[in-house]
């Protein structure tokens, strides 16, 4: 079990102390980082982490991913998040797109975030080849 302890700013919002420094959250922009975006980077994150260490064990020779996330939010529903699309931009050389498919359901499967999300909020994966070799 890990615990996290948040505390209250005398302005608007809660802050944590992590290993990395400080993390202020508020539903304000100029106050910190708001919750749904620190939601959609943790499911976005997670997943191209876990697609570069699939893709460097299949010994695909990447030299960058690049993540684009976007959210879809239903108003009427508190804006609860309903969807994220994650399309990760990858570049390197010997690309195999059947091979990035494969790599795509495992990194599906072992993502912590998207398996921590599923049945409520659809996520769904692209992704496409830039500067390919």
């Amino acid at each position: 079990m890990m615990i996290m302890e948040f505390k209250m700013k005398p302005d608007v919002g809660f802050y944590t102390e992590v290993g990395f420094g400080r993390l202020d959250i508020a539903g304000e922009d100029e106050f910190g980082f708001r919750p749904y975006q620190l939601l959609v980077s943790s499911v976005a994150v997670c997943s191209g982490g876990v697609l570069r260490k699939v893709l460097e064990k299949m010994r695909m020779e990447i030299k960058d991913i690049h993540i684009q996330a976007d959210a879809e939010r239903i108003e009427e529903e508190a804006n609860r998040i309903s969807k994220i699309h994650v399309h990760f931009k990858i570049e390197g050389s010997n690309l195999d797109e059947r091979k990035i498919g494969k790599a795509m359901v495992l990194t599906r499967k072992n993502c912590s975030m998207v398996q921590s999300v599923i049945g409520s909020i659809e996520v769904e994966e692209t992704f496409e080849f830039v500067n390919e070799n």
